[in-house]
């Protein structure tokens, strides 16, 4: 079983290999990394509302 220590060492030479290859985005990546994230949001807000009206249709108001 191994130590914490090499758990440790372990785990930093992986992080330091993750970040050798990692790059910054170019701006166009970024805009449209952007795009996705706010369309999913919405997507899943309008299906959240869409399911809240649902069941106050069927089940009227419950308060």
């Amino acid at each position: 079983m191994a130590g914490i220590g090499e758990k440790t060492r372990n785990f930093i030479a992986e992080s330091r290999r993750v970040l050798m290859v990692t790059r910054k985005p170019s701006w166009k990546e970024y805009k449209m990394a952007s795009k996705i994230t706010g369309l999913g949001m919405i997507l899943i807000g309008t299906i959240g509302l869409i399911i809240t009206m649902l069941a106050y249709l069927i089940l009227g108001t419950q308060g």
